[in-house]
């Protein structure tokens, strides 16, 4: 799977580094002095380097948490994100990633204990109110699990924050380290979710609708938090009966009583990042749909995307609570 990892000198004797290493002893390993030497060149083709990318073994140095924008958010007031790693191992035609970094390599920050040194600081500076903090920004929080271990690492420290909360944002079936343990009640696992026929389409190399399902299925019978993330919506010609049985099969599925929140979100690009996409795909279909630029962002024309909103909205609020449903509004 993975041919070449490239390792900071400064971590090459970190644990994590070192069992990383240890695990994928035939890869090609190359020392450099910081990632960005690596990650930052702007000659690279990010369509060919998703063929087959390196791992790159990172330190990071600053900004471990942000805020997150406003709108974002699943009940709390106070909304972080963080990325212990910058790109993912899936190819969804739509994710703007490929928009953002001229490198499909991963880079994957080992030093997990400044991230939680900070969110910890986070979380003492307001003790009275929960704090909610969002991975799987910049990647997917399961996909890399049995090489990462950041799950499991995540989960033990947010044992000892009792208003901190962690949303685990994942298309990924690599539930183990979930299954193995007792569930975090201030956990949500939350899936990214679409129609089967958008899967097949522009979500390449990820597990099936079915297999997304299974894996809810198996957790919500631990008593895992569930959390369903219908975003972004993607426009077909026939999205009503497409969207209408997507949510019927899903919520015949997800139990109301492990179900922590639904959100639903429109497809949107910053102009800039469209633009890079376009140029990798220029034959990709999803990028001809019936777009225009708002305010330095790409998405459906202003009716087509309320009308698509106000559909599926209805459509999930016949299944669930108002008060479980978050819509994205950034």
């Amino acid at each position: 799977m993975i041919e070449t990892i490239y390792v900071e000198e400064n971590i090459r004797q970190h644990p994590r580094v070192e069992a990383i290493l240890s695990r994928f002893s035939h890869a090609r390993q190359i020392i450099c002095e910081r990632y960005s030497e690596v990650f930052n060149p702007k000659t690279q083709n990010f369509r060919l380097q998703k063929q087959n990318p390196a791992l790159i073994l990172a330190e990071k140095h600053k900004n471990f948490v942000l805020e997150a924008p406003v709108g974002y958010g699943i009940g709390a007031k106070k909304n972080y994100y963080f990325s212990h790693m910058l790109n993912c191992l899936y190819d969804c035609r739509y994710c703007f990633l490929q928009g953002m970094y001229a490198s499909a390599n991963y880079v994957l920050f080992v030093n997990y204990e400044d991230f939680q040194t900070e969110i910890q600081s986070l979380c003492q500076s307001f003790p009275s109110e929960n704090i909610h903090f969002f991975s799987g920004y910049d990647c997917d929080s399961l996909a890399l699990e049995p090489i990462s271990g950041f799950a499991g690492a995540f989960m033990s420290f947010f044992e000892t924050i009792p208003n901190g909360w962690l949303e685990l944002r994942t298309k990924s079936t690599q539930i183990r380290t979930l299954l193995e343990r007792e569930p975090l009640s201030r956990c949500v696992v939350a899936f990214s979710l679409s129609p089967d026929e958008i899967v097949k389409k522009v979500e390449a190399k990820t597990p099936s609708l079915a297999r997304r399902l299974a894996s809810i299925e198996k957790l919500q019978q631990q008593g895992w938090n569930i959390g369903l993330r219908f975003d972004p919506l993607i426009y077909q010609s026939d999205y009503k009966q497409q969207y209408q049985q997507f949510f019927d099969t899903v919520f015949t599925i997800v139990r109301l009583e492990n179900l922590h929140s639904v959100s639903l979100g429109g497809f949107r690009l910053p102009d800039n990042y469209f633009k890079k996409m376009q140029k990798l795909y220029p034959d990709e279909t999803i990028f001809a749909s019936p777009l225009e630029s708002r305010n330095g962002m790409i998405s459906y024309r202003q009716s087509l995307e309320s009308e698509l909103m106000n559909y599926t909205t209805e459509q999930v609020l016949t299944h669930i609570p108002a008060s479980k449903f978050f819509p994205c509004t950034f």
